[in-house]
């Protein structure tokens, strides 16, 4: 893991999915077993997955061709909508309370910013799920801007996504911190000359992460 020199860090950049709201890749497996799909861990795995996935990330499919696409994988033309979003869906585990005050006062120190490999369907869960819960249209008011994949056309680890984000918002990347929990992302925002940081920690100790690396 990098050292980071705090004294340089002006802007950081989060990932959303286990760094601020938690995910569980083995509950979305299993799900999507039940479904019928066979060779799940190469199908869908923390650190790659069938192409289907980057299709819908990257907004290059419908979440109808998605859907599609898991009646294909599953054998199961039978498979509803419903069931399909259920089960990939069943990811989502929740955004601890802590969390956004956190991100609140990170926002007073530096310039911060959202990057997320997400998708339509996703996106929709959990701007639900943010309404529901935090009675909060979005993320937006705790970052200075937000970016995800499928509003982009691009996805993590690509370097473009990153030097994008660098470019939009007149960021230095010597400057710029990314702080994600899948090290193929990290390799990426390196590359784009940023200081990186692999969350090892659930959501619920962001706080606690971010004052063991004197960012708080």
């Amino acid at each position: 893991m990098e050292t980071v020199s705090v004294q340089k860090i002006k802007n950081i950049i989060f990932d959303y999915g286990n760094v601020i709201f938690e995910i569980d890749f083995k509950k979305a497996q299993n799900a999507l077993s039940q479904l019928g799909i066979p060779n799940i861990e190469s199908f869908f795995g923390h650190k790659g997955h069938a192409e289907l996935f980057s299709k819908l990330e990257t907004g290059a499919i419908t979440p109808a061709e998605f859907r599609s696409g898991i009646r294909d994988a599953a054998s199961n033309e039978a498979l509803s909508d419903e069931e399909i979003d259920n089960a990939w869906n069943s990811i989502f585990v929740g955004v601890p309370p802590t969390v956004h005050d956190t991100l609140l006062e990170m926002k007073s120190k530096y310039r911060t910013f959202l990057l997320s490999n997400t998708n339509e369907i996703h996106y929709n869960y959990f701007l639900d799920y943010l309404k529901k819960e935090y009675s909060i249209e979005n993320n937006d008011h705790l970052f200075e801007k937000t970016y995800y994949s499928q509003l982009m056309f691009l996805r993590k680890p690509d370097v473009e996504i990153f030097q994008r984000v660098l470019t939009e918002n007149n960021l230095v990347a010597e400057e710029t911190l990314f702080i994600d929990d899948s090290s193929q992302h990290l390799v990426g925002a390196a590359n784009a000359g940023m200081h990186t940081l692999l969350m090892d920690k659930k959501p619920a100790e962001l706080r606690q992460f971010l004052l063991d690396h004197k960012l708080l």
